[in-house]
């Protein structure tokens, strides 16, 4: 456990508890979360996570945008159902991701574990830009993979992160309910 892996959870965290929140200083708190976690990564050889960081700051950026456009008059951001299509489409992509990520990390790098890391950082990114749609199963998705790269985690010895990703599951059921009553008319 370094001082690098305990900021970098300190701050996901963070970012993680304002997305729940839909408050949009989740966006800059998740930028400096991923570049902390992008070089905690590159240091223990996790580079399909550590490419993850990049795009996800990309990511989060267009996430930004779209949360400041998509927003009630009072504020608070809008919640947008997941067409079938969509999701399907989405998984489908995420599928095709981890299997040319893990082809190219398990030939051409020294990654620890390439097809584990190549898998989850895939679907995290579908999960992303579902999140940054205002997606509610985004949290479904976030769910899953957060329970596996507990594992993952685990594995590597970062203990901390594995804790965070812990967290971040039950952030992410909390996530999901707080999402789904979003989408609920309001009382009159």
């Amino acid at each position: 456990m370094s001082a690098l892996e305990i900021i970098a959870v300190v701050v996901s965290f963070l970012g993680i508890w304002l997305t729940a929140k839909r408050w949009m200083l989740c966006w800059p708190v998740s930028l400096l979360a991923c570049a902390l976690y992008f070089k905690l990564f590159l240091d223990v050889r996790l580079y399909a996570d550590m490419v993850l960081q990049a795009l996800f700051g990309i990511a989060l950026l267009y996430g930004w945008a779209v949360w400041a456009r998509g927003k009630h008059d009072a504020g608070e951001v809008v919640v947008e159902p997941l067409p079938p299509l969509q999701a399907c489409v989405g998984l489908a992509a995420g599928a095709v991701g981890a299997v040319a990520i893990g082809w190219f990390t398990s030939h051409y790098t020294d990654a620890a574990l390439p097809w584990m890391d190549s898998t989850l950082s895939s679907f995290s990114l579908v999960a992303q830009y579902w999140t940054a749609r205002r997606h509610s199963a985004s949290w479904l998705l976030w769910i899953v993979a957060d329970v596996l790269y507990v594992g993952m985690f685990v594995f590597k010895g970062l203990w901390l992160t594995a804790g965070l990703y812990a967290a971040m599951v039950a952030l992410a059921v909390l996530g999901y309910l707080r999402w789904q009553q979003a989408r609920r008319p309001m009382p009159a």
